[in-house]
C-alpha cells in the first residue's frame, strides 16, 4: 500500500512538474508581449542564447521533483540552508531577478518597416530600419552542438541578420517567437526576405543540410525553408 502511495505521489509530482514548465513557456512569452510588442507588429523573437536561460527554471522544478523522493538530498538542502541561509536568499533573489530580467528583455521585435532590438543593456530598445540590414546568413544546422539542448539542433534553421553596427539576430529561432494572428514564422521570414533581397541586402544561403528539416518538419514547412535558402540575387 506504501508502495502504491509512493507511486500516484510520483506520477502526480512528476504531472505537477510537467504542467508547470509548460506554464513558463506561456507566461514568459505573455509578459514579453505585454511589455515590449506594439500593435503593428508583425512577428517578434526572443534573442538566443537568453532564450535558453528558461530552462534554469526547469532545472529548479525538476531538483525540487527529485527532492521529495531523495532523502539523503532533502538532508543535504537542510543542511546547506541552515549553514548559508543569510547568505544564500539575498544571492539567490539578486541571481532571478537578473535572470528573469534578462530572459525578458532579450527580444527583438519586426514591423512593417522597422526592427526593434531590446537587450539587457537597452531596455527601450534600438530602432533599426530594413535598410540598417546589412547582411542575410541563412541555412541549416548540420552538426548537433555540443550541449545542444541549449543550443541548436541538428536540421534547425537558421536566419540571421547582421545590422549596420555589427549586431546579429537569428530571426528563425521558432520555437522562441510568435507571430501576429499566429501565423508561422517562417511565413513572415519568407516574405521579409524577398522584400530584403529585392532591396540588394547582401545574402549567403546554403542548402548543405536542408535534407535534415525533412526529419522533423511538415512538406509545408520545408518548402518555405527551401524557398528562402533558394532566393538570392
Amino acid at each position: 500500500m506504501k508502495a502504491l502511495k509512493t507511486i500516484i505521489y510520483g506520477v502526480l509530482s512528476f504531472i505537477a512538474v510537467i504542467i508547470l514548465t509548460v506554464g513558463i513557456f506561456i507566461v514568459i512569452p505573455l509578459i514579453q508581449e505585454k511589455l515590449f510588442v506594439q500593435d503593428e507588429y508583425i512577428m517578434y523573437v526572443s534573442k538566443f542564447p537568453a532564450s535558453r536561460l528558461t530552462l534554469i527554471y526547469e532545472f529548479y522544478l525538476f531538483f525540487g521533483f527529485f527532492c521529495l523522493f531523495y532523502k539523503d538530498l532533502r538532508k543535504w538542502v537542510s543542511s546547506f540552508f541552515k549553514k548559508y541561509k543569510k547568505l544564500f536568499l539575498p544571492v539567490f533573489g539578486i541571481f532571478n531577478i537578473i535572470l528573469l530580467y534578462t530572459i525578458l528583455s532579450n527580444v527583438t521585435v519586426l514591423t512593417q518597416n522597422t526592427l526593434v532590438d531590446y537587450s539587457f543593456l537597452s531596455p527601450k530598445g534600438k530602432v533599426y530600419s530594413y535598410n540598417d540590414i546589412s547582411k542575410i546568413n541563412a541555412g541549416v544546422y548540420g552538426d548537433r552542438q555540443f550541449f545542444s539542448f541549449f543550443g541548436h539542433s541538428k536540421g534547425d534553421f537558421y536566419y540571421i541578420v547582421e545590422l549596420n553596427d555589427g549586431t546579429k539576430i537569428d530571426l528563425a529561432d521558432v520555437d522562441f517567437m510568435g507571430a501576429k494572428n499566429d501565423e508561422d514564422p517562417r511565413f513572415i521570414i519568407e516574405k521579409l526576405d524577398k522584400e530584403l533581397v529585392n532591396m540588394g541586402t547582401p545574402k549567403k544561403a546554403s542548402m548543405k543540410n536542408f535534407k535534415y528539416t525533412t526529419r522533423y518538419l511538415d512538406k509545408i514547412y520545408t518548402d518555405k525553408i527551401q524557398s528562402i535558402l533558394k532566393n538570392t540575387h
